[in-house]
Parts: structure tokens; sequence; C-alpha cells
């Protein structure tokens, strides 16, 4: 299984243009992905640079016909010239999706900064190996409070899952909205966390919550221990980013880590002002 985690700042390349095709292809010369997670997804926000307001969920939907298309909208507002605005995330799985969750994080009140609704995505895969949950989000950039706030409601959610999983559950009749699909413990989360690996909130997204629930790990330093994390924003766009730096992590659950095989980083696409990154599983 492969898994493709992405920035893709609304399909804006460092050349300004905005082109969601361009996203697809630098993604699969990264890898033959099976599952590709997407965050910074807009619809029609044509003041965002470059775009015309595209429906850029439905053009992903359509870019990747042989994948199931699962959006997230943090931002859901009244458009300028009527409809909806949209601004968030999304999954695209080439193997069937059991279950979708999707999760408002805290926003608590920050006067001082400006900041945004932002959501969590929960997808339960029948993978090759078994059910799998994937997760992606993007927490808040300007708000250290409402960032911590986040963090902690992705351990509590975590924990939550991996509690229905462990203990039985109730069954009901095939078809009910009360049907119990698979539940795993073991889980990615992939995303832009908008903190470095030495931010606290890196470790305090790490630690044990409780016996039953397998905690999450950086899988980079997972297979590379010794070695820091390659950059994996602000490579080419220096007039945003006056130096390169990381913030976007994929972690998976301890009783995941024995699948796991590589993480590499796409280092030569311009597509975005973040990098792509790429989870290999056994």
């Amino acid at each position: 299984m492969q898994l493709v985690t992405w920035n893709i700042q609304w399909s804006r390349g460092i050349d300004g243009r905005v082109d969601p095709a361009r996203i697809v292809a630098s993604a699969r010369e990264l890898g033959d992905f099976d599952v590709l997670c997407l965050q910074e997804v807009a619809a029609n926000f044509p003041a965002l640079a470059g775009s015309r307001g595209e429906n850029q969920f439905q053009q992903f939907a359509r870019l990747l016909p042989d994948f199931i298309a699962v959006p997230v909208a943090g931002v859901d507002v009244m458009a300028e010239s009527g409809g909806r605005a949209a601004f968030g995330n999304m999954i695209l799985s080439r193997y069937p999706v059991l279950r979708v969750l999707r999760h408002q994080l805290p926003w608590p009140a920050d006067p001082d900064v400006i900041s945004m609704p932002r959501t969590l995505l929960e997808v339960t895969l029948e993978a090759p190996s078994g059910a799998l949950r994937v997760m992606t989000t993007h927490l808040e950039y300007h708000s250290d409070l409402q960032r911590r706030a986040q963090i902690e409601a992705i351990r509590a959610i975590h924990a939550q899952a991996c509690a229905r999983a462990v203990h039985s559950r109730a069954r009901a009749a095939a078809g009910s909205p009360y049907e119990v699909f698979a539940q795993p413990t073991r889980t990615i989360l992939t995303g832009d966390f908008n903190f470095r690996p030495e931010d606290p909130l890196h470790a305090r997204l790490q630690e044990t919550i409780d016996a039953d629930t397998p905690r999450l790990v950086d899988t980079w330093k997972h297979l590379h221990p010794d070695a820091a994390h390659p950059h994996n924003v602000g490579l080419y766009d220096r007039e945003q980013w006056p130096e390169p730096f990381t913030c976007d992590f994929i972690f998976a659950s301890a009783d995941l880590l024995p699948a796991v095989r590589a993480v590499r980083v796409g280092s030569e696409t311009q597509a975005s002002d973040h990098q792509p990154q790429l989870l290999e599983l056994a």
C-alpha cells in the first residue's frame, strides 16, 4: 500500500498557476498511490491567488475516477457570488471506504490572531492487509492556543476509536444505521500540523494514552531515529518562507509500525509551497 499526503495550497504552484491536474500528476510521480490525502482544497474562493473559484473537490474526484472521494470543509461559508464557498481537506481511496467520520476540531476564542475552523477527516478503509483507519488534518497556523486544543482533541478521537475496536459492541442487522463495521486500532494520521519537530506538541501527540490505545508514532523518526526530518515546506517558495522547514508529518499507530517500509518526501515538484510525502506499507 502506498499513501501520499500533501498540503496543495489550493493547487497553486510556485509559478502562481492553479492546476489540480498537475497536483495529481506530481503525486503519481512520487508513487503509485492507493490513498491520497490533501489539505487546502478550495471551492468557490476566487479571491485566492491564481484561483478562478473552481470547485477543486469536484475536480479531484473527476481526475481520479477509480477512487472514492471523501471531502470535508472546515470553512463552509456564504460566497460573495452566491452559493457556498468551501475550504478544507480530502481523502481519495482506491480501496473500499467502510465508514467516514468528519470531526470538527476545537476553535477556542483567540482574539489577537486570525484563524479559521479546522477539521479531522477520518475514513476506515478495507485495505488488502485488513481494516485501516486513515485520518488527515490541517491544524491552525496562527494560534498556538487553538493548535494545542486541536492536538488534545485528536488524541481523544484516537482513544475513543481504539476503545470501540478493543471492546465488544452490541450488534445490529446489516443495512441498519447501527450496523457495526470493522473497527481497527491500526491508524495512519497525516497532515499539516503547523508545528516543527522540536515543538512540544510533536512529542505530545505521540505520548501514551492508555492500555487500549496504540500510541501514534512519527514514521520518519521510526525509520530514521538519528536523522533530521527532511524539509517539506518552503524549498522553492522563498517569498512566503524565507527558510525551508518541516511541519507536515505522517504518524502511524504502534501496532502498524511493523508494516512501515518507507517514508519519502517528493523534493522535485514545485506544484505547491509544500512538498508531497509518501508512506509505503508492506
